[in-house]
């Protein structure tokens, strides 16, 4: 994925306006208070500590990520988005960073999480729009969000997969969370929509989906200047 992403990066890095300015790139670890607010709940990812929300920052414009192995950074443009995508925290400063500088260049949108009782909102729309578009699909979901787990699995069939080994086995809103590294070939056969984090961009794991013959909607602010640059589908109405 990082390989389709860079002919975007040079290109970027050629623009003068860019290149020849020493653009400061600083990546904050954000609180559960300060990335999500207060939601009205307490099993977010966020929140239980299993991830962090990294923020970038470039001329006031915000670009953020997820991650579970999340750091500080500071420096120039080009050589955040240099950096080798060889573990989570680089890919994390990679993705905030192009989320950041795509928002500058009006290329990306609702690169910010959604916080208080607006993810609540956002799993409501999202079972709309699924109707909408879908009708009644079986939905193989990628990564445990806990708020839209709960309205999916009350309107449709559902399967989660998840990496957490503290998720997978565990029965959350009725369904069973199964393993993350599984046969995705299996899964795609079974399923008429994949559901699928932006997080998997940051983690490594996107790859494969990105191959599935299945629609396949990604979800987020993590994946939100990949969508627009690689065309893919996202969902993500209620972050600003």
């Amino acid at each position: 994925m990082f390989k389709m992403l860079q002919p975007h990066i040079e290109k970027f890095l050629q623009n003068p306006n860019l290149s020849k300015a020493n653009v400061s790139i600083s990546c904050k670890t954000l609180t559960p208070e300060e990335a999500i607010g207060s939601p009205g709940r307490s099993d977010f990812p966020l929140q239980k500590g299993k991830e962090k929300l990294m923020q970038a920052v470039i001329d006031g414009f915000i670009g953020q990520a997820f991650t579970d192995m999340p750091g500080n950074y500071e420096g120039t443009l080009h050589d955040a988005l240099h950096l080798p995508p060889v573990n989570n925290y680089n890919r994390a400063v990679i993705i905030s960073t192009l989320n950041a500088l795509c928002r500058k260049l009006d290329k990306a949108a609702n690169t910010i999480h959604c916080k208080d009782a607006q993810p609540g909102e956002c799993s409501q729309i999202l079972i709309e729009a699924i109707s909408s578009e879908y009708g009644k699909p079986r939905i193989a979901v990628i990564g445990l969000q806990p708020a839209m787990v709960e309205k999916l699995a009350q309107h449709f069939e559902i399967r989660v997969f998840d990496l957490d080994p503290e998720n997978i086995g565990q029965k959350k809103y009725g369904v069973t969370i199964e393993n993350g590294e599984c046969d995705l070939a299996a899964v795609e056969k079974w399923c008429d929509l994949f559901l699928a984090t932006g997080s998997t961009v940051v983690n490594g794991s996107i790859d494969p989906f990105l191959k599935v013959k299945k629609p396949i909607l990604f979800y987020g602010t993590t994946v939100a200047a990949l969508a627009k640059l690689l065309s893919l589908k996202r969902f993500c109405p209620v972050s600003s």
